[in-house]
């Protein structure tokens, strides 16, 4: 994957607690032009949202933390950062999830494994959808 400098860089929070699934996201977004601030817990998340020097873009949000297992993470997130796409990632399947997600504001449910091919293109889409 080839990044084109000639576009704005987005500012990208992937939170997954999972460091291999964080650092392929991290990698192939900085590859593309991405910033990338990462989190592997809510409270990770929650905390780089208030440090965060530069509005965040768009949130790649795991389901499923240490912390949390429920959506209130990704509530608080819209409340926080209501200009920000937040795209779900799950490994767990049920529509119900995917359903309230959605209606909570969510950009996307994604279901795990992601491909990568597609992260910069899904990155890109969602900053569209709010900018």
């Amino acid at each position: 994957m080839v990044g084109n400098n000639s576009r704005a860089a987005i500012n990208v929070l992937v939170v997954d607690d999972e460091a291999l699934i964080r650092w392929s996201l991290s990698e192939v977004l900085s590859s593309c032009g991405h910033r990338v601030i990462e989190a592997s817990s809510a409270r990770s998340a929650l905390d780089a949202i208030e440090a965060a020097r530069e509005p965040i873009d768009v949130v790649l949000l795991d389901y499923r933390l240490p912390d949390s297992a429920s959506l209130d993470l990704l509530a608080t997130i819209r409340q926080r950062l209501p200009k920000s796409a937040v795209v779900l990632m799950t490994a767990y399947g049920a529509l119900e999830l995917a359903q309230d997600a959605l209606s909570l504001g969510a950009y996307r449910v994604l279901h795990k494994p992601l491909d990568m091919h597609d992260v910069d293109s899904l990155v890109q889409n969602a900053y569209a959808s709010k900018h």
